[in-house]
């Protein structure tokens, strides 16, 4: 196992959805195995509920005043992100540097980069099927900034093998590129009872999250379905609860209670939602997409996106069917203990040290040429 006692890591994070779970925990769990860890948000600031997530004792958090890269697709402070973004490694000096976006990798950095590639907008487009707005040119310079960034990088990490050949197609990297799957701190505690609902999470408005098909298919099911995430301006459909955005806690502690959980999602790289309702015991009833059947094949249920027929019957043939509902929350359970956060700290630790010893290499070349 590698070590990551006595490393510096600077990391980036945002606080709008899963990479701020990803973000914290990883953060949390290297500054448990000895490294002084600073997390720079960029955006929005945390709420209360989310700082809690972290350790402020273990891990620094800096609040940056940069925007997120989808909120500047122009890149109007890429001269401001750099001038923050020297400073603090000159005042922190990291031994790596671990990005959770794209186009922060171009800058002069005086160690090894990696960026994780969580979404990006072009391959959120091209899965919901709208992509006219990608010809503005502010968002082909954003294309260009994130492709520059990737190019830039010393390694880049997707989450899933989908995942990653969809980068690889649309940005054609030239640093190497790796597959580590996301991990969940903990399984939660096996409960013998669970609740006739069915649980989604995302945001409403999301065409990414899919979740309307969810509320067509609703209408006429026998159990309750409850959606947590921020619905926008959308009209509440009267199919499904919406549970309005909650906390990660409050989120868990529904999934430990939900029977079943529903993502009917049309992109998703990962899922940290689905990893965590499957710790929790949960039956998964998921989207037919690429990286859902990497992850999940055997372990749940598939459906076409885009059938809410199709949608309705399966879960309402789950919910009348105790004894195979319980087959696949043991299933689902089992598969998810693949995905733990010791696996992914263990994975990132591994190649940090790989790049480090790299690293140290062409140093030692570079001082031998120029004192030849």
């Amino acid at each position: 196992m590698a070590r990551l006692s006595d490393l510096r890591i600077l990391m980036t994070a945002d606080a709008v959805g899963g990479v701020w779970t990803y973000a914290t925990a990883l953060a949390t769990a290297f500054a448990a195995r000895g490294a002084a860890v600073q997390l720079v948000i960029q955006g929005a600031a945390p709420s209360p509920a989310q700082r809690s997530m972290v350790s402020e004792s273990a891990v620094r958090l800096v609040q940056s005043p940069l925007a997120l890269e989808w909120q500047d697709p122009a890149g109007t402070n890429m001269d401001a992100a750099r001038r923050f973004y020297g400073a603090l490694e000159a005042d922190f000096q990291p031994d790596m540097v671990h990005l959770n976006s794209f186009r922060e990798a171009a800058f002069e950095w005086h160690c090894p980069v990696v960026v994780a590639a969580h979404s990006c907008v072009n391959s959120w487009a091209l899965a919901c099927g709208d992509t006219a707005w990608l010809a503005d040119e502010k968002w082909r310079r954003h294309t260009r900034l994130a492709a520059t960034g990737l190019h830039h990088a010393t390694a880049w990490v997707c989450p899933t093998r989908a995942f990653y050949d969809v980068i690889q197609e649309l940005y054609q990297p030239r640093a190497p590129g790796f597959v580590i799957w996301n991990g969940s701190p903990r399984q939660a505690a096996e409960v013998d009872d669970k609740e006739a609902m069915i649980l989604a999470a995302g945001r409403m408005w999301d065409a990414a999250k899919n979740l309307s098909i969810l509320a067509e298919a609703a209408h006429g099911l026998d159990w309750p379905v409850l959606v947590a995430g921020s619905t926008g301006d959308l009209a509440p459909p009267s199919s499904v609860r919406l549970l309005g955005a909650l906390s990660h806690a409050e989120l868990s502690q529904l999934m430990q209670r939900a029977a079943i959980f529903a993502s009917p999602a049309r992109y998703e790289p990962f899922g940290l939602s689905v990893l965590e309702a499957a710790s929790a015991g949960c039956a998964l009833v998921l989207a037919d997409i690429p990286t859902f059947r990497e992850l999940w094949d055997g372990a749940a249920l598939f459906i076409d996106p885009t059938d809410a027929g199709a949608l309705h019957g399966t879960l309402g043939a789950l919910c009348a069917d105790p004894a195979r509902r319980s087959r696949l929350q043991q299933a689902a359970r089992a598969r998810a203990r693949h995905y733990s956060l010791r696996r992914m700290v263990d994975s990132y630790a591994a190649l940090y040290q790989s790049l480090l010893a790299q690293n140290r290499k062409s140093m030692a070349v570079a001082e031998m040429e120029a004192s030849a």
